[in-house]
């Protein structure tokens, strides 16, 4: 069987739950041809990168898929690009703050999502879960991770990309949310459509 290195993060900026974590946990051993190996990640600049990297060298995987809370957002958001940009509106979960620092120094401006982002999106919505591609990983800890991460298989067999969920219900009065079982199972779709 293949095998999928898939991550979550930690909860941050004050939440005690972390959708992305928490969907990540029910799924399966196996989906589909994969092998899952899942891990929680810091919420914190280098340190997810650096987890994640680790644990791909232990495991050795063929795709690589990080997770992450996108609060506001209504649907599951496949990432198409991830951008040599560390800005942070919120202090990290170790209180670093950076303002406009490159990700990888000399690094390239963007890389592209290396898994089909487009294919699962599609495959997401077609199971009536809302689902769209972003264009936008935003410039926090979620950038961040998934920036080094296709950085450093840039040129391999790995492939990777970063899905964004939405809040739980009991994050949230007032933002759109999703249930964690849905979440869950739009993630599995995502895994299922590689």
């Amino acid at each position: 069987m293949k095998k999928l290195l898939i991550t979550g993060f930690e909860p941050f900026g004050g939440e005690k739950i972390n959708p992305a974590w928490e969907a990540v946990k029910l799924l399966p051993e196996e989906i589909g041809s994969f092998v899952l190996k899942k891990i929680e990640v810091p919420t914190v600049f280098e340190k997810a990168a650096e987890a994640v990297l680790k644990a791909a060298e232990e495991f050795s995987p063929d795709a690589v898929i990080c997770v992450g809370q996108a609060g506001g957002r209504a649907a599951v958001t496949p990432e198409m690009v991830a951008i040599n940009l560390r800005f942070a509106s919120i202090p990290d979960n170790a209180g670093r703050q950076p303002m406009d620092e490159p990700v990888v120094p000399g690094g390239p401006n963007a890389y592209f999502s290396t898994l089909p982002v487009r294919e699962m999106t599609k495959a997401i919505s077609d199971a009536g879960i809302p689902a769209a591609v972003s264009y936008s990983a935003g410039t926090f800890v979620c950038n961040d991770l998934i920036y080094s991460v296709l950085h450093h298989f840039e040129g391999t067999e790995t492939k990777a990309c970063f899905i964004h969920v939405p809040f739980l219900p009991e994050q949230t009065a007032d933002k759109p949310s999703m249930a964690l079982e849905t979440i869950a199972k739009a993630l599995e779709i995502a895994v299922e459509s590689i």
